[in-house]
């Protein structure tokens, strides 16, 4: 696993494995996001697996699968109110961790955070996330 701290109560990470959820609980989190549609992964990493898998390490599960037209407000906010819903830290993973760290971005920026913040915030994540400048900008 490689899990990439973005704020204190928000960390995002590559691909994770069924058998990571107890290590995931373990590192203090309490919800998992999975923002990777089902069609990019084999039937052990689909969204079914990883959420018994989360359930029986005691962990809330939640399923946002994202792609370039699937990042939407309505997705944007059902993924902030996952993480501002949890009883404490939340993981989100994609393949690369980038489509998670992007829908915080857009989220951050509907709230008025400026985008220079934003961008230094994932970069400090290891996400360079410059090209989405425009799009941060219009808030």
């Amino acid at each position: 696993m490689q899990i990439r701290q973005v704020t204190p109560r928000y960390s995002v990470s590559p691909q994770i494995a069924p058998e990571d959820m107890e290590a995931i609980r373990a590192h203090g989190f309490t919800t998992v996001i999975c923002n990777r549609p089902d069609e990019e992964n084999p039937p052990d990493w689909q969204a079914a697996a990883m959420a018994e898998a989360a359930k029986a390490a005691g962990l809330d599960f939640v399923v946002i699968p994202l792609t370039h037209q699937t990042m939407t407000p309505d997705n944007i906010a059902r993924q902030d109110a996952a993480v501002t819903g949890s009883d404490g830290p939340t993981l989100a993973y994609c393949a690369s961790g980038t489509r998670s760290t992007v829908i915080w971005s857009l989220a951050r920026a509907a709230e008025g955070m400026s985008a220079d913040e934003i961008l230094k915030t994932a970069a400090e994540a290891g996400y360079d996330l410059s090209g989405l400048r425009p799009r941060l900008e219009q808030g």
